[in-house]
């Protein structure tokens, strides 16, 4: 579909848009012309890179409130003003934030270019990302701009975005798209269990489906270096899992430095006790201490209540515990060290706005040293209040499925920030409640990726576009194509969960020969 040069003056009187329960409070729409940039790999999450010639688009910012709540939620709107393809698609956030983030803004970009008329929301929050509006007073957390982020917005975006769309063209858009990753993927899950009308294709990649659970449990490892006093360098967990990757490469049929199945290896982090290495952090040789060996299995085994009961999933074997190197997101288990050699647990900032806001409800309250027992009641206090508001794990998709929408993810399994394991428990569930979950939502597990890409596995750049062809042609995902972002000549194959990756011991590996789906 293309448009002629009237599309500028079409911009400039463009109507704002209407929002059941909404207040409009303010509508900008500028024509942008000769718009020229290239968005790299990993700014245009589930897509490759995109090279952005010329383009010309009507930018539209639409600031409006739900009366009552005392709330300003931004969107941003970016319609193309030739060769719009006829579809909409809505790009998510990360962290804590909703959208229209640095992220975010370029994928909206990119998607503009591609021909898609793009769109985000900030969902109210602004554009910090330390959740520094999550408490009005002590005691009071801001519910209002929670259930904003968790859900609200989600919604009011998706009418917004077709609303300007069919007043711009003249026309809705023919197909209706969402994407995105950990924060983006929770937002997705959301609209496809909440919001099913909202979109016709969704892609909720690594996402953040039990929040309230994650947020709290992703403090295990420094409540258990607290609780134990110990505290190891980054290169003995790193000398473990390289070990355990070691052990465990060949179990696939294929020696290539990732676990493709982590359930199938059985390495003993304490065989490595008092096991001499070269330590970069210090220059130095270094013993291998028992508190790394039992860090490292506390881990993998998962977070444990005080009775030492099985409280959430750890972390799949092979998944980067403590690295400084946040390409695959970060790690829960790294460690500061002072030059006197003394090491305090390092935890990711993104857990203690949760934990102060929202369950402890006081900003001074202090997380650095949690008991065991702390820890099950904030855990419990967690889910307790929040789980119903920003958890997206309700397993009856019936009414997304009844009106032919289309949900797909893929997910690292060497992920260090959400486990794997909640996106596949989440998936068993919908499974046991409807057998036929293949036809309509597929998951898809990509051995040695970190959060949303990074570490040594391979990324899934056609994500987007496999749904899309999914959506509008029928063409079923049995596998999804990756390559390494170091080394896009190599590919790999994905398989749908629960099938998992094997090779046969033969073949162009390079060329992705040999591998299948078992």
């Amino acid at each position: 579909m293309s448009f002629n040069s009237s599309a500028a003056l079409a911009c400039s009187s463009l109507p704002a848009p209407n929002v059941f329960g909404a207040e409009i409070l303010s509508f900008e729409a500028n024509q942008v012309t000769n718009y020229t940039r290239s968005i790299g790999m990993g700014l245009y999450l589930n897509h490759g890179a995109v090279d952005i010639q010329a383009a010309s688009f009507c930018n539209v910012s639409v600031a409006y409130t739900h009366p009552g709540t005392n709330d300003t939620v931004n969107v941003q709107v970016y319609l193309p003003s030739t060769e719009w393809n006829g579809r909409m698609q809505a790009i998510g956030g990360n962290g804590w934030q909703a959208g229209l983030n640095y992220v975010s803004s370029a994928g909206m970009a990119a998607a503009m270019g591609e021909g898609y008329v793009s769109l985000s929301t900030d969902a109210g929050l602004g554009t910090a990302d330390d959740a520094s509006w999550g408490l009005l007073s002590p005691g009071n957390p801001n519910r209002y701009l929670m259930q904003n982020l968790a859900s609200t917005s989600l919604n009011d975006l998706s009418i917004i975005g077709k609303n300007l769309t069919n007043s711009y063209y003249g026309t809705p858009p023919v197909y209706s798209y969402w994407t995105g990753c950990s924060q983006g993927g929770r937002q997705g899950m959301m609209l496809a269990q909440r919001f099913p009308e909202a979109f016709d294709g969704i892609v909720a990649s690594a996402p953040a489906i039990n929040w309230s659970k994650m947020f709290v449990a992703d403090l295990w490892a420094a409540v258990v270096m607290n609780t134990m006093n110990i505290y190891p360098r980054m290169c003995e967990m790193q000398a473990i899992t390289k070990a355990a990757i070691t052990a465990c490469d060949g179990n696939d049929g294929l020696v290539d430095g990732i676990i493709a199945d982590p359930d199938s290896c059985d390495f003993d982090p304490t065989t490595l006790i008092g096991t001499t290495i070269n330590c970069t952090e210090t220059g130095k040789n270094f013993t291998i201490s028992s508190g790394a060996a039992y860090l490292t299995q506390a881990m993998w085994d998962g977070p444990k209540k005080s009775d030492n009961s099985s409280l959430w999933f750890g972390s799949k074997i092979g998944t980067a515990l403590s690295t400084t190197d946040t390409s695959a997101g970060g790690s829960l288990a790294l460690t500061t060290c002072s030059d006197n050699g003394t090491c305090t647990a390092d935890p990711i900032s993104l857990l203690t706005p949760w934990i102060a806001k929202f369950v402890r409800k006081d900003d001074n309250a202090d997380v650095s040293n949690l008991t065991r027992k702390e820890f099950d009641h904030l855990y419990h206090a967690s889910v307790n209040e929040w789980s119903s508001i920003i958890d997206t794990n309700d397993p009856d998709l019936s009414e997304f499925r009844d009106r032919g929408g289309k949900l797909l993810s893929y997910h690292g399994l060497a992920d260090g920030i959400i486990t794997p394991n909640s996106t596949m428990s989440y998936y068993d569930s919908v499974t046991a409640l409807d057998p036929t979950v293949h036809d309509y939502y597929r998951l898809f597990m990509s051995p040695g990726l970190g959060h949303c890409l990074g570490g040594s596995g391979a990324y899934p750049s056609d994500t987007f576009d496999t749904m899309r062809a999914w959506v509008e042609n029928g063409t079923i995902p049995d596998t999804m194509n990756a390559t390494f972002p170091s080394n896009t000549a190599v590919k790999r194959t994905l398989c749908p969960y629960p099938l998992k990756q094997t090779h046969d011991g033969v073949g162009n590996t390079t060329a992705n020969e040999g591998f299948s789906c078992q």
